[in-house]
């Protein structure tokens, strides 16, 4: 846990150490993320890099503190492909859950995830959030992901190696152009 704060310190004290003027470098991994669909890679993810990508989503910002949420790290292969059915030797899925049952908890698990889908990007992995399975894991697999009753799962993430080559440009789906769906005031 130590080494843990101790390299979340370091990334934070460079992040914030940069140039102001280099602004789209700083916020690089959001800018270019990408889900890379089919080109997830056989390959294990190394612990340290999966505790650090598990405390960018324990240490997200949610509505009144309430912190709603739970993480399961599946790294079973078996269970993993039950759970997305495309997944690889090596991949491993988060399935975020929660008690709750209002927007807000279903918003903040969201958030959790997307905290783990980039920071995972930011380490060198691919990362794609999955809702469509998560009706067959309430139904299916809450003992053997070993969800009380009272907790239902909400979405998922899937972390793994990408086929050298992907990037964000030969990976990602086409995205919309930004004068379409913004305005300002």
């Amino acid at each position: 846990m130590k080494k843990v704060i101790v390299v979340l310190i370091v990334l934070m004290f460079c992040i914030i150490s940069l140039p102001a003027q280099d602004g789209a470098n700083r916020l690089g991994v959001i800018l270019n993320h990408y889900s890379p669909g089919r080109a997830f890679a056989t390959g294990a993810i190394p612990r340290a890099d999966l505790d650090l990508i598990v405390q960018a989503g324990v240490r997200t910002g949610s509505a009144g503190n309430r912190q709603p949420w739970f993480f399961t790290v599946v790294q079973d292969f078996g269970l993993t492909q039950r759970i997305i059915s495309q997944a690889v030797q090596g991949n491993v899925v988060i399935v975020v859950s929660t008690e709750g049952t209002t927007n807000r908890e279903f918003m903040d698990c969201a958030m959790a995830a997307q905290s783990m889908y980039l920071a995972a990007q930011a380490l060198g992995y691919g990362s794609q959030i999955y809702i469509a399975p998560i009706a067959a894991v309430n139904r299916d697999l809450k003992g053997e992901l070993g969800l009380p009753e009272n907790r239902n799962a909400v979405l998922a993430v899937r972390i793994g190696m990408v086929a050298p080559g992907t990037d964000a440009v030969s990976g990602a789906s086409a995205r919309r152009n930004a004068s379409e769906m913004v305005s300002y005031r």
